[in-house]
């Protein structure tokens, strides 16, 4: 008997060996692709550039990737993550207009208040994870992937014009802000020597705009990829390299790249777009016929020693403590499926 993916999907792994996913996503051509407000900075630290969905991103610095990964961990690192597609749903009918394209209540937000949901399809499948925030200002906020930036787009374009054509009170406007990522357990206290806000009153998934070490109009929102505690904060573009300049003078702070982002977000049990999900995956059934071989994601976990990764498996394999045989580079190796995540989230919560 099958069961829905939220029993089954998302298993863990420890294995002997297993290449990160990112690597098969990299490549060293960098023609014409679009360079983040912080290009130049990235340079100037050291940052090694790689395409990632025709963007010029750092993927390290000069601390090796483990070393970043262990410091957003133990203090905070900012990513760059201005590749991220951010737009606004307008109008009086933008709730509506949300809620027929996404799986989720968005009606049921408070203000300021964000939520992660599904693009899917007609069959159920997923077409992107997003971000859907209902900001005070009278607008959703939306944050998707710079991956699948063309089909989200296309997505919400038509949908617009849909309801336009119905007479419905809706638009659509793609900002050009940056978006830097504060992660870490010592973002907040970073964070808050720049701002007038008390960051105490913002919990997880929540956002506020306010000014930020001198830039205005920046909207922090209170999530991440990685598992901690921490910010992203969609700045004008203008300000973008002022405000990670001023982060960075704070010796808790280190620029981190992709390499990190990917190694946290895995043993934090976060999915990746592409890889863990896609169109042949629905909310509900995780496309169940799939069973082991096709791991999804995988790397060595800097804070566990250990190999990590994700899967499907049927339900009858799906226990924790389970050993199964996977096979790594043509080799099998032993599996034991474990509980999810691998470290534990430290997201921040009104007491």
């Amino acid at each position: 008997m099958r069961q829905a993916v939220s029993m089954v999907a998302r298993l863990g792994f420890r294995l002997q060996q297993l290449p990160s996913v990112l690597s098969r996503q990299l490549s060293c051509a960098q023609d014409v692709l679009r360079r983040t407000p912080l290009y130049d900075l990235h340079l100037a630290h050291g940052g090694k550039m790689v395409e990632f969905a025709g963007w010029s991103l750092p993927v390290q610095y000069r601390d090796s990737h483990v070393d970043s990964h262990l410091h957003t961990r133990q203090h905070c690192s900012l990513f760059d993550v201005s590749h991220m597609l951010q737009t606004k749903i307008l109008g009086s009918d933008r709730v509506k207009l949300m809620e027929s394209i996404v799986v989720g209540d968005i009606a049921e937000l408070e203000p300021n208040q964000g939520t992660l949901s599904l693009f899917t399809n007609e069959a159920g499948g997923i077409l992107d994870d997003l971000i859907v925030t209902n900001t005070s200002e009278g607008y959703l906020y939306v944050v998707s992937n710079a991956g699948c930036c063309d089909k989200d787009l296309a997505l919400m374009q038509n949908k617009v014009r849909e309801f336009q054509n119905k007479g419905s009170d809706v638009g659509l406007e793609v900002m050009d802000n940056a978006l830097l990522a504060l992660q870490g357990p010592t973002a907040a206290q970073v964070l808050q020597a720049g701002v007038a806000d008390d960051l105490r009153k913002l919990p997880f998934m929540s956002s506020a705009v306010m000014e930020v070490f001198g830039v205005s109009s920046c909207r922090v929102t209170r999530c991440g990829y990685t598992g901690e505690d921490g910010v992203e904060i969609s700045v004008p573009a203008a300000g973008a390299v002022h405000l990670a300049t001023a982060l960075l003078e704070n010796p808790e702070v280190k620029l981190a790249g992709l390499a990190a982002r990917d190694s946290l977000r895995l043993e934090a049990g976060l999915c990746l777009y592409g890889k863990d999900i896609d169109e042949r995956t629905t909310p509900v059934e995780g496309s169940l016929g799939w069973t082991l071989g096709t791991v999804t994601s995988g790397c060595p976990s800097p804070c566990l020693k250990k190999n990590v990764a994700m899967g499907y498996v049927p339900y009858e394999y799906s226990q924790p403590g389970t050993l199964l045989l996977v096979e790594v580079r043509r080799k099998q190796q032993m599996a034991m499926v474990s509980k999810m995540p691998f470290v534990p989230r430290n997201y921040y919560t009104l007491k």
